[in-house]
């Protein structure tokens, strides 16, 4: 297996086009799109001694937006979740209320289960 290496004065030109295209429709979103790309690149420039060229260019990139993406998500989803509870004194058996529009709904899939539903779905496709 050859070892592969990184170049990233190509990164632009040979994986922006890719990456954004990849992004766009998982957040569905230009602007936050481009935003992560541009993160995509700031970290491999930054984490490019990790790099073992077990994999190539384009693989490598890929796995660090996909956390990328899940991040966001992430932040999304915690900053929805949080419960707030308003204290009702006027009710003496009752201790408080909850504003459920703020409280996240357990049986709803977060952004990473549907993510990787979608990526084992790919994998399960080019398998066939």
């Amino acid at each position: 297996m050859a070892e592969h290496t990184l170049n990233p004065d190509t990164w632009i030109d040979k994986y922006s086009d890719y990456l954004f295209n990849y992004t766009i429709s998982r957040v569905n979103d230009r602007e936050i799109a481009k935003d992560l790309v541009q993160e995509t690149f700031f970290a491999g420039l930054k984490s490019m001694k990790n790099f073992k060229g077990e994999a190539s260019e384009s693989t490598w990139l890929i796995s660090i937006l996909k956390r990328k993406i899940i991040d966001h998500y992430r932040k999304i989803n915690s900053a929805k979740g949080k419960a707030e509870v308003r204290i009702n004194y006027s009710d003496a058996e009752s201790e408080g209320d909850w504003l459920e529009e703020q409280v996240a709904d357990p049986f709803d899939k977060t952004a990473e289960d549907k993510l990787e539903n979608e990526e084992l779905g790919d994998a399960i496709m080019n398998c066939l």
